[in-house]
This record gives C-alpha cells, sequence and structure tokens, in this order.
C-alpha cells in the first residue's frame, strides 16, 4: 500500500471492528478473514483476488485460502462481488453507509481496465410505455463501461 494515502485508498478497519464483522456473520475469527477484511478496507474500489493476494501472499498468507476467504465473505455479506465481465471477479467491503441493499454502480473503463466505484451516483430505472414483457425482475448490479477521464 505504501505509506501515503492514495486516491483509491480510504481509512482502514480495525483489527476489532473486523472480528465484530465477522462475528455478526456468524464466522470464526481467522487470521486470513481478519487480513482479508482489514486489507480491502482500505479501499475505495473492488479487487480482484489476484490484487489481494499479491499484497497478503507476501505476508504468509496462502493464495488458495485467500479466494476461499473472499468468496465466503461475500457469501456471508459482508463482501459484495462484481462480475465485470473478464473472467475476473472483483471484491470490496460493503459499507453500511451506502444505499439500503449495499450496492452501488461501477464503472470500468474499456481502455486500461480500471474499475472504480461510483458511490455517489444512483441510478434509476423507470419501465419504458412500450409493452411489458415481465422480463425483469430485480436488478441487483449497475455495471457502466467507458472511457475513463485519464484514457479519454
Amino acid at each position: 500500500m505504501g505509506g501515503g494515502m492514495g486516491k483509491d485508498e480510504t481509512a482502514g478497519l480495525s483489527v476489532q471492528q473486523a472480528r465484530e464483522m465477522l462475528r455478526a456473520a456468524d464466522l470464526r475469527s481467522t487470521a486470513s478473514r481478519l487480513a482479508v477484511l482489514q486489507y480491502l478496507a482500505n479501499f475505495n474500489k473492488p479487487l480482484s483476488h489476484a490484487e489481494v493476494a499479491d499484497a497478503l501472499v507476501p505476508q504468509g498468507y496462502d493464495k488458495s485460502t485467500l479466494y476461499r476467504c473472499l468468496v465466503e465473505l461475500a457469501d456471508s455479506n459482508l463482501l459484495s462481488r462484481l462480475d465485470a465481465g473478464d473472467h475476473a471477479w472483483r471484491f470490496e467491503l460493503r459499507r453500511t453507509d451506502e444505499h439500503e441493499d449495499g450496492q452501488h454502480p461501477h464503472f470500468m473503463c474499456l481502455d486500461c481496465g480500471k474499475v472504480t466505484c461510483l458511490p455517489e451516483v444512483e441510478v434509476k430505472i423507470v419501465p419504458s410505455s412500450g409493452k411489458k414483457t415481465g422480463m425483469m425482475g430485480d436488478v441487483t448490479e449497475i455495471f457502466l463501461k467507458g472511457h475513463c477521464t485519464e484514457c479519454k
């Protein structure tokens, strides 16, 4: 992570806060789960398993264990799992200050591949006045793709 806070980084999560989150989700507080929660809490963007592993494997954590932790934490609703369509799930800590369902839109740059959160953006899908097909149920994820300001 480095010395200073980058634009994608946020204030972290204490060990005690991470333990309380795991306890509330009926999960044991393992070193790997605590490390994953604390690491993801430092970022304002979803991270892939590879990005998490690059940071935590050198600290002694097993790559496969980290993957299982990410999936378990997502299945327990402590993390959100994002499918960007590029065969790499990304994970982020669910924040209590988000929308009611803990979801917010994401943006992926088609040039550099960077994925960013858009928590300040609210997207509403309004049915058109045309014929109703009944095909769309609940929308669980909004994912926008385009060109970021750095690549434009």
